[in-house]
């Protein structure tokens, strides 16, 4: 992973140079200033002014510079608008048609050329915008984090702001609206009639403009129904991924590959929770209490913690190896857990829970998409892992519910609690065999890239244009003052160096890369998780001891809990984030979580059907919006260096919400030693206060998810 201050340089168009943030120059000054505060020479008031007067400076150098050559496409734009208003004066009054035919390419082309110099600033913006997150990161981790609140909270709010304009890139939307108007009007004259405005589901829009507002859309963190789901599998991207590491993916893709994993992540999904609409009968059938369905829950997840990390270095080295393993453990896991009934033994039945956590390959899963899916499919694939994930919730109770049978094989049971182990112990057995016919191992070796040398600046291909990227070429530069710059970043000692930029090698290198905004997150996370597992694993216990709800009834309401996920996402991805901010919908919903939290107490009143499933939806609902959200403010409050590697952001928010799972199915259990009447409000109770505490965190966070 190269370090950005070189992606900067070499990316940089080369007569805009002298506009772009001086990224090198800010970060000799963090790291002088570091030394000036050991030493006593300054204070940490000085330093905090100083700093920001400089970047004070360098923003203002950037928009003034963005607003002149705004300035310049308006008015090649206008310039164009008169030569249309002609042609089309030529058209009303019927003159030459085979003279008005030829002018029509001449006009797009000018257009489309427009549109490639858009292309570049907005890739100019871009490029600043992400220089100026990272030296913030930077200056709150040497520092602490209350420099970027302090900055944010007196720059963005403010009537003059110039901070808006490199993040919200005020204006460009109108001149996107201008390009994309007229190049749709002059499809017009060719006998398509279409208005981007009348009928914008008809349009065809230029392949020019679908990267615009791919660009667009990147900048201002605008998502599609896709994007948003994609986020909730938390596969952090490089900010400039490099073409030729996405061509070597690309010659290595395998789709039935990548169908197994997604395979994989249901089985595993389904097997999480098809027990739990039977654990409590099937503990209190081999003399255990209705509670210990939460050890039995948990012991999934207990297992899981340790498996997250042995699969994810495995997967360093393989992934086919890891995946017949997992599934070998898992179909042992089920067996045994399906035989504890005639055993009659818990300690087997827990066992066999253990097995199943021991074999979760999520970890190996994610990374594969990480890893070797092509960056064009890479966001199809997220979307497709977090729906394999929510169909497999869904379908786990749903097919809990089928099982109403009871009957005997020579000795062994086939009953509502055997049955989930039976049949996940023959569904992980056709998947093996399926896996090891056609899975196909992927290349791990490494490809030297080599940049390719351009004096135009920037350009875009073919392959960049259909999957709705632009892909900057490296600027010819002169040798010499590349190693210089190089020699220069490595005497100043920079973290951001190529080598600090490898992946981390231990969960302690890991942990102190957690800025404050990070552990938020994270904490975040754990809180969303813990009151999911809570609704969901007392679930049975709850309804059968205040309704009597049968272990069908429970199963029904569960899948249906299961499937609301992805209306919610269509809902949240297509509108609601692209009217609010992240961090505004995180607020929100954690609000909202803590809402349905306190809507599912029982106090003074008898607790009814339409409190309990009301609580319940508020809940659910509002912790997967919440996912998604704290998700995409995770990977870009992370370091870079948690993107890959063992130790990475998806292992570590993996094992956030493995852990908070532990620690729910354990307050479940523990809480059944005070009576079934007393179990509700027990377990609500810790929801409550760490969901408080999480919202009082995010507040104090609040400017630095700017």
């Amino acid at each position: 992973m190269v370090a950005f201050g070189k992606k900067l340089k070499e990316n940089q168009i080369e007569e805009w140079r002298e506009y772009y943030i001086n990224y090198k120059f800010l970060k000799k000054k963090v790291n002088r200033y570091t030394r000036q505060i050991e030493v006593g020479a300054e204070n940490q008031h000085y330093v905090l002014k100083d700093f920001s007067r400089m970047l004070d400076c360098q923003i203002e150098k950037i928009v003034l510079f963005l607003i002149q050559q705004q300035g310049l496409l308006a008015s090649r734009l206008l310039n164009l608008g008169e030569e249309h208003d002609a042609l089309l004066q030529q058209e009303h009054n019927a003159l030459l048609q085979q003279s008005d035919d030829s002018k029509i390419p001449e006009l797009r082309e000018a257009y489309r050329a427009v549109g490639q110099d858009l292309l570049k600033l907005l890739f100019f913006v871009e490029m600043n915008a992400t220089g100026l997150r990272k030296i913030l990161k930077k200056f709150d981790k040497r520092f602490g984090y209350r420099f970027t609140d302090y900055y944010v909270k007196t720059r963005a709010n403010h009537p003059y702001s110039q901070l808006q304009q490199v993040f919200k890139h005020v204006g460009i939307e109108a001149v996107v609206g201008a390009i994309s108007r007229n190049l749709a009007d002059l499809q017009d004259h060719e006998g398509n009639h279409i208005s981007i405005y009348d009928q914008p589901s008809l349009r065809h829009p230029d392949p020019i403009i679908d990267s615009i507002r791919a660009a667009v859309n990147k900048l201002s963190n605008s998502t599609s129904f896709l994007e948003y789901l994609g986020k909730h599998a938390f596969i952090i991207q490089e900010e400039l991924p490099t073409s030729s590491e996405d061509s070597f993916i690309e010659q290595n893709y395998h789709f039935m590959s990548l169908l197994l994993n997604l395979v994989n992540t249901f089985l595993y999904m389904v097997n999480t929770y098809i027990i739990v609409p039977t654990a409590d009968n099937y503990s209190l059938s081999l003399g255990a209490a209705a509670t210990v369905c939460g050890v039995i829950i948990g012991s999934m997840a207990v297992a899981q913690v340790f498996s997250s990390i042995y699969f994810s270095a495995w997967s360093n080295r393989s992934y086919l190896r890891p995946l017949v393993f997992s599934s070998i453990i898992l179909l042992a896991g089920n067996t045994l857990y399906a035989l504890a009934y005639d055993l009659n033994s818990i300690s087997v039945l827990l066992i066999g829970r253990l097995f199943c956590g021991l074999g979760s390959a999520r970890a190996v899963n994610r990374r594969y998409i990480s890893d070797c899916v092509p960056l064009k499919l890479r966001m199809q694939a997220s979307a497709g892992f977090v729906s394999a994930s929510a169909l497999g919730m869904a379908c786990g109770p749903a097919l809990a519910c089928l099982f109403q049978t009871n009957f005997k094989i020579y000795s062994l049971t086939f009953n509502e609690d055997t049955l989930p182990g039976w049949v996940m112990a023959f569904a992980w057995l056709a998947y093996l065999l399926w896996l090891w016919i056609s899975f196909r191992e992927p290349s791990h070796e490494t490809k030297e890239l080599v940049p390719q040398q351009t004096n135009s600046g920037l350009f875009v291909n073919d392959s960049a244009v259909e999957s709705g990227f632009t892909q900057p070429l490296l600027l010819k530069a002169e040798a010499e003052n590349q190693d210089e710059g190089v020699c220069q970043e490595i005497e100043d000692g920079d973290e951001d160096s190529e080598g600090s930029h490898e992946p981390v090698t231990s969960i302690v290198s890991a942990y102190r890369l957690l800025t404050p905004s990070v552990k938020v997150q994270l904490f975040i996370y754990f809180m969303l998780k813990y009151a999911m597992e809570i609704l969901l694993a007392e679930s049975s216990v709850i309804t059968g001891y205040y309704f009597i709800w049968s272990p069908s009834s429970v199963a029904i309401f569960l899948a249906c809990l299961g499937l609301t996920v992805l209306p919610v996402n269509v809902f949240v991805g297509s509108y609601i984030s692209n009217k609010f901010e992240e961090r505004q919908v995180l607020l929100a919903s954690e609000i909202m979580v803590c809402i349905g939290i306190l809507l599912s107490f029982n106090i003074l009143i008898p607790y009814s059907v339409p409190q309990y499933v009301g609580s319940a939806l508020i809940t659910f609902v509002s912790a997967e919006v919440l996912e998604g959200v704290n998700l995409s403010l995770l990977s870009r409050v992370m370091s870079s260096r948690l993107a890959r590697g063992t130790y990475n952001g998806g292992l570590l928010s993996t094992e956030a919400g493995t852990l908070a799972r532990v620690i729910a199915d354990g307050t479940i259990t523990l809480s059944g030693y005070l009576s079934e009447s007393r179990l509700l409000n027990a377990t609500l109770l810790p929801s409550l206060f760490i969901c408080i505490s999480s919202i009082v965190a995010t507040c104090f966070t609040y400017n630095s998810l700017y």
